[in-house]
């Protein structure tokens, strides 16, 4: 479609051009006088009567209406001299300077002198020389509106569909950085902010959205014009269009040392935008904190800082633009135009010489027009860093190693689970030492340490949420490394100190709007946690609205929420990450007896702090720095006088 239309457009300096040669200056050809107005030239063909032309009693035919092999008269010539058009009764012999003396027409070429007898046209007489090709003008005019109609029809289809295929190419860019963000290990956040992932996936792929609308598009027309223009050019001009040609490699110059610096300009300009994002969803969650603790102020000032440093980067690239578009045209089109000038003011046109009217009109057409797809693509130049730059960013994403979500299933398993001799390092210390255990169907295992010992770590590597350096884990005597992530957290639920909700309802936090958790079952699991009762003052019920990480409810009601989600998604090992420990007197006492409907053919690891919640569990393991130092029941670790001792004596000195 661009192509057709570029076409259609560059039609125009051509069809100027025969109006101006043909139609216009065409009335300087020799005219022939006739005596028979219905002629007969060799092949049979006729004057057409349109084209004769009355003239003080006589009659005449320009010489190209003329049919080959007709008969004609002595030959006259009409010429402009000046403001005037004179009427010369025979042919001139040659063709120089003009100039109207006491009604002789004077002609002087190369020392040479021809003086000529004229008659003065009037402008009705005029107007008869010229009527005959008034309807040549007419046929080319409709063709010239006929080819913008067909270009703005094909340059409107050719926006249309390639900002609809820009839209999809982006939309299935942001699919494709949403899946990945599913793919990639749990380190990968551990290290990268989320206001920066977000930035990745929304700012950055509009700037690529913008390389296809914007970029691509003024670069493909550009090419495609220019290729057009000087094709056209060298039909007009090949000696000059040749001369044209040196603007190509000034315009490749001049795009690589704007690329040196501006790549430079936009690393830095899309890495703040990345900090700013940063550090505004930083202070969006933490607000409470900077607002309890007068941190107004400093984090203003961070703020301030980033922003400032955007500023100043966005400022360069602003001077790098100015410095660049405008003026690189604007000198190249001034030395194009001096080469026009001279190659034309030398002598290269003459009224009588290669070089027409129409083709000087054409030619300066087409350059003024080849600038334009120029300036457009010199203008477009920053705009193509800004999508490098974040096209860059985007498929740094895209190839971070990950692991395709495996869509497979699993039988429940039954929960047999089995650390043998597990070492794990997030970096480069170990944080587990050593670590074996058994936890068979059924029976609940306590994990309990100071911060630090390594609790929270044997749940990431019994979800896989990364794997050891030594060992092995199993569940049902099966290695779980040899079992994809996806399908072995089918059968796994996990309650966490500080639950997080989605934005939407009770209920569908609770299903995750999986479709295979019915409202029943919804139902069922908060009336089984005891969720009935403490979410009966909810206006809405299950129906009322959660806003994002259940802002609007109590802890216990978050809490109680993610209990019933556990419960309903009826996993084969539970895992309750310090569950109680941020809920009141009133709603553990709830959660304990929900608990026991909970772990019922279950195996449940259970993270506490709270010693007091693990009393009935079949084992419990302390650990220190990675290693477990004791394990036991409640009764026999008390008995030992140890670690374990020690932690329930201090926790119930200060209960």
């Amino acid at each position: 479609m661009l192509a057709v239309a570029v076409f259609a457009e560059l039609c125009g300096p051509f069809i100027a051009k025969t109006m101006i040669d043909t139609h216009i200056l065409g009335i300087e050809k020799p005219w022939y006088e006739i005596t028979a107005p219905t002629g007969v030239g060799d092949a049979g063909n006729t004057i057409d009567p349109d084209d004769i032309v009355g003239y003080r009693d006589k009659q005449y035919v320009r010489s190209d209406k003329l049919p080959k092999g007709a008969e004609a008269g002595r030959e006259v010539r009409v010429i402009q001299t000046g403001k005037h058009f004179v009427f010369v009764n025979e042919p001139l012999r040659f063709d120089g300077e003009r100039s109207l003396t006491d009604g002789s027409l004077v002609v002087r070429k190369d020392g040479k002198v021809a003086s000529y007898a004229v008659q003065t046209l009037s402008p009705g007489e005029l107007f008869a020389f010229y009527k005959p090709e008034v309807r040549g003008l007419i046929e080319l005019a409709g063709l010239y509106l006929l080819l913008l109609a067909v270009a703005s029809a094909f340059h409107y289809g050719q926006k249309y569909f390639l900002q609809t295929a820009a839209n999809r190419i982006v939309q299935k860019l942001r699919l494709d950085l949403y899946k990945q963000i599913q793919r990639l290990p749990i380190n990968y956040f551990d290290n990268m902010p989320a206001g920066k992932v977000v930035s990745r996936v929304t700012n950055d792929t509009e700037a690529v959205k913008d390389l296809f609308v914007s970029v691509l598009t003024q670069f493909f027309s550009g090419a495609i014009n220019m290729i057009g223009i000087y094709a056209a050019l060298f039909l007009l001009s090949p000696r000059l269009a040749a001369i044209c040609l040196v603007i190509i490699p000034l315009l490749v110059a001049w795009i690589w040392l704007y690329r040196k610096y501006a790549g430079r300009y936009n690393q830095i300009i899309r890495a703040r935008i990345s900090d700013l994002n940063g550090i505004i969803n930083e202070s969006i969650q933490g607000m409470t904190v900077i607002r309890a603790f007068r941190r107004q102020k400093q984090t203003m000032d961070e703020f301030e800082a980033l922003n400032t440093e955007y500023f100043v980067y966005q400022n360069k690239m602003q001077h790098l633009n100015a410095l660049t578009s405008f003026n690189l045209v604007n000198v190249l089109k001034n030395f194009a135009f001096a080469g026009v000038v001279w190659y034309f003011g030398g002598g290269s046109f003459t009224f009588g010489g290669a070089i027409t009217f129409g083709v000087l009109y054409a030619f300066i057409d087409y350059l003024g027009r080849l600038f334009q797809p120029l300036n457009g693509m010199v203008n477009q130049l920053g705009m193509l860093e800004q999508a490098r730059i974040a096209a860059q960013r985007v498929f740094e994403l895209i190839d971070e190693q990950g692991t395709d979500v495996a869509q497979g299933q699993l039988p429940r398993y039954q929960g047999n689970v089995r650390f043998d001799n597990v070492w794990f390092a997030y970096k480069d210390d170990y944080v587990l030492r050593g670590i074996s255990f058994e936890a068979k169907q059924g029976q609940t295992v306590a994990l309990v340490g100071h911060t630090g010992s390594g609790k929270s770590s044997i749940m990431n590597l019994l979800f896989r949420f990364y794997d050891p350096q030594r060992g092995t884990i199993t569940i049902d005597g099966q290695d779980t490394s040899a079992i994809p992530k996806q399908p072995l957290r089918e059968h796994m639920g996990i309650v966490l100190q500080d639950p997080y909700l989605f934005t939407g309802t009770v209920a569908s936090n609770v299903s995750l709007n999986d479709p295979a958790i019915s409202r029943a079952q919804v139902a069922q699991a908060l009336n089984d946690v005891g969720g009935a009762q403490i979410l009966a003052g909810l206006p809405k019920g299950y129906d009322e609205p959660v806003l994002e990480k259940g802002a609007t409810l109590s802890a216990g009601q978050r809490q109680l929420i993610s209990f019933a989600r556990a419960l309903a998604f009826n996993p084969a090992i539970l895992i309750l990450d310090e569950a109680t420990s941020s809920i009141d007197t009133e709603t553990e006492a709830v959660i304990q007896n929900a608990l026991e409907v909970l772990k019922k053919g279950r195996t449940t690891f259970i993270i506490a702090h709270r010693l007091s919640t693990i009393r009935s569990a079949d084992l419990i393991l302390v650990l220190h720095r990675g290693e477990i130092v004791e394990r036991g029941t409640h009764e026999s670790l008390l008995g030992l006088q140890g670690r374990y001792a020690q932690m329930y004596r201090l926790q119930q000195g200060a209960s």
